[in-house]
């Protein structure tokens, strides 16, 4: 059994990588994955393309309606969740890689990994925002590991608590999982990058800014392999996987000024939800649309009626409309009414007055349905016993999580197939 290293760096597109020369990218780590290691030309992702549901199941193995985390945020038609995120490993309905990995006795780690609060992990420094002041940093210390963060700061410095996520951020992060690697010798580390995904959103993919801030990742990849070098002896496993692509999108779809139009939302005179018979709930380039009541036919037919007629205008950015058994085989949309899939170029917002249709700010896009080559994940794993400069074409994110249970030799129930089986 070898350790394993799993580091995820959100939004990387596989071409960053493979095609790097194509884009001018200096990525010698990344790229050395690929020269030494086994790799996948795109990994299709679960639906919605979002990073909770993504990195769940990175570590589950099984579609977002298996293992609950179907979005990055709870369903929060009246706002009373105040911004809160899926933060919360409680939530989580499946096995994860920690849980397998604990049970047989194997030391776990973990740094920043999204929904990770109470997670079964040995050493666990959690994922967690809500003040973005040094109460945040009091939050993290009380919800990761007791004395954990105390430990390591004496030795790495202050952590980049709170909703901190550029390349400096990063940076300090990656200081952090060197350590946790050569002072606690986990068998199991899972460790989270965002810079990358971060930038993609300000500018857009491809861009300069994207482009300098991969580059300088590259370097901190470097750093935790080495790191793994120093306290293995070359005896382990390195995987750096992402969640999803991104596209450009500047053109926002507001379904819920629509349903308001409709009479299917109600505002109170401080124009906040006051109640609703239909709700959009957005994610980037998609929306589900919920019904308070399943068995208000009158809504569901109004609300098909409206999607009817939004579709039918190339300006909607519609691209199909889902309903009934077409929305439950896509595995991510558990309660969902219907579903609207979006073209590249349109994202869903918000917004419950004004225009349906209206110019946002122009940047990275993620949350469309998986299929699209933009949308495309990636995987890059490295080790003894693996194939060098293998291209495994493409693979199904299901498949990771099985395959890293493989290498630690557990068993893990999953909707996957372990790739080296």
């Amino acid at each position: 059994m070898l350790p394993v290293i799993l580091l995820s760096i959100d939004g990387l597109k596989p071409d960053y990588v493979l095609e790097a020369d194509r884009h001018h990218l200096k990525v010698p780590n990344l790229r050395r994955l690929v020269r030494e290691g086994t790799f996948a030309s795109g990994v299709t992702g679960v639906a919605p393309t979002l990073t909770y549901p993504s990195h769940t199941t990175l570590i589950t193995g099984v579609s977002p309606a298996r293992h609950g985390i179907f979005m990055n945020s709870p369903f929060d038609p009246f706002g009373k969740n105040q911004g809160g995120w899926f933060w919360y490993s409680e939530d989580i309905q499946a096995p994860t890689l920690w849980d397998v990995a604990g049970k047989a006795g194997l030391v776990t780690a973990s740094i920043d990994w999204p929904v990770s609060v109470g997670a079964n992990v040995r050493y666990n420094i959690v994922q967690y925002w809500r003040a973005s002041t040094q109460d945040d940093h009091k939050l993290a210390r009380a919800l990761s590991t007791s004395g954990l963060l105390d430990e390591a700061e004496k030795d790495c410095g202050p952590y980049p608590t709170g909703y901190a996520y550029l390349l400096p951020d990063d940076a300090r992060r990656a200081k952090f999982i060197s350590w946790m690697i050569e002072k606690k010798r986990p068998h199991l580390l899972t460790g989270y990058f965002s810079s990358l995904d971060e930038e993609q959103h300000l500018t857009a993919p491809y861009s300069q800014v994207t482009f300098d801030t991969l580059e300088g990742l590259d370097t901190l990849i470097g750093e935790v392999r080495a790191a793994a070098e120093r306290a293995y002896q070359g005896r382990f496993v390195l995987a750096v996987v992402s969640d999803h692509g991104h596209t450009l999108a500047a053109n926002e779809l507001h379904l819920n000024a629509a349903l308001r139009a409709a009479g299917l939302i109600e505002l109170d005179t401080q124009q906040k939800v006051k109640s609703w018979r239909a709700f959009a709930w957005a994610s980037g380039g998609s929306a589900r649309v919920m019904l308070r009541d399943a068995g208000d036919e009158d809504a569901r037919g109004r609300v098909r009626e409206m999607l009817r007629s939004l579709a039918a205008s190339s300006s909607s950015g519609i691209e199909r409309v889902l309903e009934g058994e077409s929305v439950s085989v896509l595995g991510g949309f558990p309660g969902a009414a219907f579903v609207v899939a979006l073209k590249p170029g349109f994202k869903a917002g918000s917004g419950l007055n004004g225009e349906t249709m209206r110019m946002g700010n122009a940047g990275g896009t993620h949350g469309y349905l998986p299929g699209p080559r933009d949308m495309e994940a990636a995987f890059f794993i490295v080790g003894p016993g693996i194939a060098a400069a293998r291209d495994l074409g493409k693979i199904d994110m299901r498949d990771i999580a099985p395959t890293l249970a493989g290498i630690l030799r557990l068993s893990l129930p999953s909707e996957g197939r372990d790739l080296f089986r």
